[in-house]
């Protein structure tokens, strides 16, 4: 089984000087329509209640995040470590009422202190 480690890798050798003439010609103005396809596929496997190919298309997606997060990183603008620290910075940020002492009884609750600190 391969892992995510690996798979930055293979995405990196992908765009280098000897990878894929395709992926190696992608910009993200190029990838948009990719992009909007394989969330539209997630959304098309989820209605369709087919859990093996939402598996598929949730790979496709990731693929999306990260070619993107490696064209720039060559551009010299963020990784995708950045990307996954913003991530989790955001994720304790909005979910105080899991990581520090505000309290959410229910989703309601919690949607609206996303909602608040959102704002």
């Amino acid at each position: 089984m391969y892992s995510y480690e690996e798979l930055v890798g293979i995405i990196a050798e992908l765009r280098s000087d000897h990878g894929c003439p395709w992926d190696k010609a992608q910009t993200h103005e190029s990838m948009i329509s990719c992009l909007r396809n394989e969330c539209e596929e997630v959304v098309e496997a989820i209605e369709q209640k087919d859990p093996e190919n939402l598996c598929e298309e949730l790979g496709d997606v990731l693929l999306q995040v990260l070619l993107h997060a490696q064209i720039a990183k060559e551009e010299g603008l963020f990784t995708m470590d950045d990307v996954i620290n913003g991530l989790c910075e955001k994720m304790v940020r909005r979910h105080p009422h899991v990581f520090g002492d505000a309290k959410a009884a229910t989703p309601e609750e919690s949607l609206e202190l996303w909602n608040e600190i959102k704002r």
